[in-house]
This record gives structure tokens, C-alpha cells and sequence, in this order.
């Protein structure tokens, strides 16, 4: 039987790729080598390694630019249960930064009780849609406003859009997504300026839309729909509670909710504060 001396805590590097992206197949999950990269890029990702060098365990934190941070990709694969692996990897994750930022996580259903153990609090609730087609929307046009491919003069902009969408600025993380993207659009005002923006993410499963930014509701599923209507295949996005009207549009154009996970924080009472723009979340490992 295995016991905690016979494994090694670590910080995961590049060369450790592939044997997290076995670790995220052993349990269902769909990471692949992009997604990986950029929560490499954007923060760390710790776990342990058996003495043959096998990943057995992961947990991984992203640091925003001054208050807040993420943790997910909390993993323990089935043979190493019951030694206390996620609780050790995130709490390390936590040990990681600094105990005046607010650390957000989207739960799991078996994670929630370890984390509430942990001292996280639940504060918000995430809608996980899912289609294997979209259907496509009737609003799809607009000649109000404009919809443009992200140009690198965007940059600064969308920061601007997503820190007070999101609650914190999120420059290294965003810089990373964009490059990782498959599509980055902005929508324009008639007087140029930029309003909202979209990302695509093309993941070994689904197309994720994400993060979406936009002022109202309308705005949003014009920018998804752009997003989503050349793809022939299963899409996914993750709606914050509050955007009733967005859900609906979304479950008129084929997207069922999978199931509706909590949004917990450590070090914080409520969620970092919000201006109601953003309609999808970047992933949940994001936060």
C-alpha cells in the first residue's frame, strides 16, 4: 500500500505535460497540452509524483493582477485516494500566495466538503451549458454596432473590459488566452470604441466560449453567436448566476445546463466586485 513518504511533492514543469494530461484523462477530465501551457504561463500547478515518476496528483493556482486568485485542476487519480493528496496540493496552492488575496475555486460535487473544511465559503454559483450542435440564433445581426477580429492595439482595452467585468486585472493571464484562442473578437459602438469581446478555446471535446464581456445580454449572444456558429460540433460555456435572460437565449439555440457547481472563496466574504458584464467565464479553472 502506498503512503505519503513513498511520494513527492512538486511544482510541475514542462516536461511534466504529458503525464498531467494522463492524469486529467484518468479521471474524465479533458485538459490537453494548450490548455496546460497557459495555467503554466499564468501561475503554477503543484501535485505528487510516485516513485516511478507517475503523476498522481495536481492542483493548480493562477495569479490575477492584484487581488485575487484561482485555483483548479485539483486531480487525484483513483488509485492514490484517501491519503490526503488534494487537500496537501491545494493548500500549497494557497501557501503560494499571499494570505491578503481572495482565492476563488469553482467546486466539484466531491471536492465541496473538503474545501469547506479548508475555509472556503460559498458565494456564487456557475451555470455549465452544454451542446452537441448549435442551432444557430435568430439576432444574429446587429446595425448598432460592429464585430471586428481582435487586433494586438485591442489589448489594453480588454483589460480594462474584463478587470471590471471580473473583478481584478488579469493582463498575463488574458495575453496567454488570446494566443491560445482559436477566435478573439471585439464589438465596436458607432462611435469605435470597444464595448465587448469573445474567445474561443478549441479543447479535445468541446469548443469553449469564453470569456464572454459584453453590456447587456443582446450584446453577449451576438458575440457567442459569432463564436459559435462555424463550428460543427459540441460547444460548452460557463454563465455566471444573475444572466437569466442570456440562459434563455442559450437554451433556444440547443445548450442544456449540465449542472450548476459553487463558487467558493478563501480570505474573502463575497465575491470580488463586478460591473454584471461578464456572461461566461473563462473556464473553471479560471475562476
Amino acid at each position: 500500500m502506498t503512503t505519503l513518504n513513498q511520494l513527492q511533492l512538486v511544482v510541475f514543469e514542462e516536461n511534466d505535460i504529458p503525464g498531467l494530461i494522463a492524469l486529467s484523462d484518468s479521471v474524465g477530465w479533458d485538459y490537453d497540452e494548450f490548455e496546460i501551457r497557459t495555467l503554466m504561463m499564468s501561475g503554477k500547478i503543484f501535485g505528487h509524483k510516485n516513485a516511478e515518476g507517475k503523476t498522481v496528483s495536481s492542483a493548480a493556482i493562477i495569479t490575477y493582477d492584484s487581488n485575487v486568485a484561482s485555483i483548479g485542476m485539483v486531480i487525484v487519480h483513483e488509485k492514490y485516494r484517501g491519503l490526503g493528496l488534494g487537500k496537501l496540493t491545494t493548500q500549497k496552492c494557497i501557501e503560494s500566495v499571499s494570505e491578503y488575496k481572495a482565492i476563488m475555486l469553482v467546486a466539484t460535487k466531491e471536492g465541496e466538503p473538503l474545501y469547506k473544511k479548508m475555509g472556503f465559503t460559498t458565494v456564487d454559483y456557475v451555470h455549465k451549458y452544454l451542446t452537441d450542435q448549435y442551432i444557430g440564433a435568430h439576432n444574429s445581426a446587429s446595425n448598432e454596432y460592429t464585430i471586428e477580429d481582435y487586433n494586438e492595439s485591442d489589448f489594453t482595452e480588454i483589460i480594462r473590459l474584463d478587470a471590471a467585468a471580473f473583478g481584478d486585472k488579469r493582463s498575463n493571464f488574458l495575453r496567454h488566452r488570446i494566443k491560445q484562442s482559436k477566435h478573439c473578437i471585439v464589438m465596436r459602438d458607432p462611435q469605435a470604441n470597444i464595448i465587448g469581446f469573445g474567445l474561443s478555446i478549441l479543447g479535445p471535446i468541446n469548443l469553449i466560449l469564453g470569456p464572454i464581456v459584453a453590456p447587456d445580454s443582446k450584446t453577449a449572444s451576438l458575440i457567442i453567436n459569432i463564436l459559435a456558429k462555424e463550428h460543427n460540433g459540441k460547444l460548452r460555456i460557463d454563465v455566471p448566476s444573475g444572466h437569466t435572460e442570456c440562459i434563455k437565449w442559450l437554451e433556444q439555440c440547443g445548450f442544456t445546463e449540465a449542472n450548476t457547481p459553487p463558487v467558493m472563496i478563501l480570505h474573502g466574504e463575497k465575491m470580488p466586485t463586478r460591473n454584471n458584464t461578464l456572461f461566461a467565464i473563462a473556464a473553471q479553472v479560471f475562476g
